[in-house]
């Protein structure tokens, strides 16, 4: 089929397409109907880059995508193509095979280069299948033979715009995971905390095992999820187990799984974590914990990635990264017997400790701004300041439970708060030795408990349970306290 031939037959499909849209639209007389029948017929508005080195199949295209509501770029050859894929969000492009120049399967490769998530289209001319099955071949979504295939055109189209929007959303997920669990949510620009980070984003992309050391409160957790989200099993699961807060009896249950009737109350086989992040990693909190008979158990994981479930006679192999953290001394504890030597050196392959914030003072008023600002949006108050007096009062005080001890200060401070900013007097007692803003009459400690209840009431709107649990005393404490204050 020549040119000419070729440029009357889209025309004529175009023409009927029309017609079809028309009669249709005539025997459709609800708004609603007409609304439903759009979407459905026509699609959504998908982005097309049309690169040909012919002006009048270029236009033709064009006009026919245009009517199909695409959202229709032209380019005349290949760098042109190239520079507006650069600079645009392009689902699919549809490409002739023979471009000035280039070769449009070559080309293949450039665009999946620069836009891995776009479909790519090819045009042959009468007689070239070939080349359209090697454009296939460079990973091209489908071919066209010019002319002849312009009934599929619409189809193919669709199809290929639909598998491009998939892999964009899957992109966009990618990328909100990162920014939810990424190095980005790690604030601080001390020097210490982005030592920290360097360590942590260098050995992200392997399947190192890591061990996180450092005091209590420092984020090991938040560090752990960041070396997932920045590895290549970040697809795959998280699971995170805290080894010192499930009873020894349990521990190897809930890590390993057990087979049915392996002991008491077994009635059904379980799945342990190990099994269930498989494929991803699993970070273990608090390793230090561990008993010596699962700590050999560990080894034997961490050596050949095996294990026998509790009951079982048969050994269940899991692909699974490890990633622990401890707040004690590991090689102390391996010195006074309560830690085996051969588990810390395989768990230590890559250690990063991470600094408490007593080290990172200069960090405090950064953090104090996130914290404040989640928890003003939790509780719905309009926080728009915090007093120089209030950060210099956190900068000097002794942080012994680290960022989660900064966190609960102002999560506490937020709910006291009454006007848009936080002062020195919403901290806590123990820090009052630090401002000068105590009035007189709230040093006897029953007046500062009696203050701190009331507030507390006022916020809840006298929910007593509610009050109980942000006090973190029993309900019937706080009655006692209330009957006792006369409150």
């Amino acid at each position: 089929m020549n040119k000419q031939n070729a440029q009357l037959y889209l025309l004529r499909w175009l023409i009927r397409r029309k017609r079809m849209y028309e009669v249709a639209c005539g025997c459709i007389y609800s708004f609603r109907e007409k609304q439903f029948f759009h979407i459905f017929f026509l699609m959504e508005n998908p982005t097309v880059l049309i690169i040909d080195d012919e002006k009048d199949i270029r236009k033709l295209l064009a006009k026919t995508l245009e009517y199909e509501e695409y959202t229709v770029f032209t380019a005349e050859n290949a760098k042109n193509g190239l520079t507006l894929l650069k600079n645009q969000d392009v689902e699919v492009v549809i490409c002739d095979v023979k471009l000035p120049g280039v070769s449009g399967i070559d080309l293949i490769e450039q665009i999946r280069e620069i836009s891995p998530e776009t479909e790519i289209i090819s045009l042959t001319a009468y007689g070239n299948i070939p080349d359209g099955i090697q454009a296939m071949k460079n990973g091209a979504f489908d071919y066209l033979v010019k002319g002849d295939d312009n009934d599929r055109l619409i189809p193919i189209l669709r199809q290929a715009a639909e598998k491009a929007r998939l892999k964009f959303r899957i992109k966009t997920l990618e990328a909100r995971i990162l920014r939810k669990y990424g190095f980005d949510q790690i604030l601080g620009k001390s020097g210490p905390i982005l030592s920290a980070v360097h360590l942590a984003q260098k050995v992200s992309p392997s399947d190192t095992t890591v061990l996180l050391t450092g005091p209590t409160g420092t984020g090991k957790e938040v560090f752990a999820h960041a070396i997932h989200a920045g590895s290549k099993r970040k697809n795959g699961p998280f699971v995170a187990i805290n080894c010192g807060a499930i009873a020894r009896d349990l521990l190897e249950s809930e890590m390993f799984g057990h087979k049915a009737g392996a002991f008491t109350g077994a009635i059904s086989p379980k799945k342990g974590l190990f099994e269930v992040a498989s494929g991803g990693t699993i970070f273990l909190d608090e390793i230090g914990e561990l008993n010596m008979d699962l700590q050999a158990k560990m080894l034997r994981v961490l050596e050949s990635g095996s294990f026998f479930k509790v009951g079982e006679t048969r050994e269940t192999q899991v692909n699974v990264r490890i990633i622990a953290a401890t707040n004690r001394n590991l090689e102390q504890e391996c010195e006074a017997g309560n830690f085996r030597e051969d588990l810390f050196y395989r768990l230590s392959v890559f250690q990063i400790q991470l600094p408490s914030l007593n080290e990172r003072k200069e960090d405090i008023p950064l953090l104090a701004e996130f914290f404040t600002a989640e928890f003003a949006t939790k509780t719905g108050k309009r926080i728009k300041n915090v007093s120089s007096e209030w950060i210099q009062a956190l900068k000097k005080h002794n942080w012994k439970g680290n960022i989660r001890e900064l966190r609960n200060v102002i999560e506490r401070a937020v709910i006291l708060c009454e006007t848009d900013t936080l002062t020195p007097d919403l901290l806590p007692m123990e820090f009052n030795h630090q401002h000068p803003g105590i009035s007189s009459g709230i040093f006897r400690l029953d007046e500062v408990e009696k203050k701190h209840i009331q507030q507390v009431l006022t916020f809840t709107g006298g929910n007593k349970t509610r009050a109980a649990e942000l006090l973190g005393i029993g309900l019937t404490t706080l009655y006692r306290k209330i009957e006792g204050y006369g409150i």
